[in-house]
């Protein structure tokens, strides 16, 4: 898509850099690394820290759904609606590990946009293995009257 936006263009302005502006402070604490910021499409890049990881020392699976569902919302907001939206449901399929130190990258698509609800897709990628790590699907609400 070649739409573009006030949202998208700043969001822009941090390829290659640390996005430490997010309005979420959860996405602060990721601390991630913006690779590609299109219409409908974000590639973040994730340092795995060992606060992220679980007892056996691998990436734990709430952080894993909290990276897919603040990058999902991240990539509904820089499409500029004037409505906001929330999550309404998440599914994440886990394929394999990772652990501190690791770099991960995030990539999310919008999969269908309706008048309401758009649906939306998430890939987390083990950098230099090109694994797939996981890959989870979220329907985003509109919130009407809320801008």
């Amino acid at each position: 898509m070649t739409e573009t936006n006030e949202r998208l263009e700043r969001m822009r302005e941090y390829i290659g850099g640390q996005f430490h502006e997010s309005p979420s402070p959860f996405m602060r604490w990721l601390n991630p690394i913006i690779r590609a910021a299109e219409y409908g499409a974000l590639t973040f890049e994730f340092t795995i820290r060992e606060e992220m990881t679980n007892p056996m020392q691998l990436l734990h699976g709430g952080v894993t759904a909290g990276i897919m569902d603040d990058i999902i919302g991240a990539t509904v907001f820089t499409m500029g609606f004037s409505s906001h939206y929330t999550t309404i449901n998440n599914n994440i399929d886990y394929f394999a590990p990772a652990k501190a130190g690791d770099i991960i990258e995030a990539r999310t698509s919008v999969i269908k946009r309706g008048r309401q609800i758009i649906n939306l897709q998430c890939e987390l990628w083990l950098i230099g293995k090109s694994r797939l790590l996981a890959r989870g699907y979220s329907n985003m609400i509109k919130l009407e009257g809320r801008a």
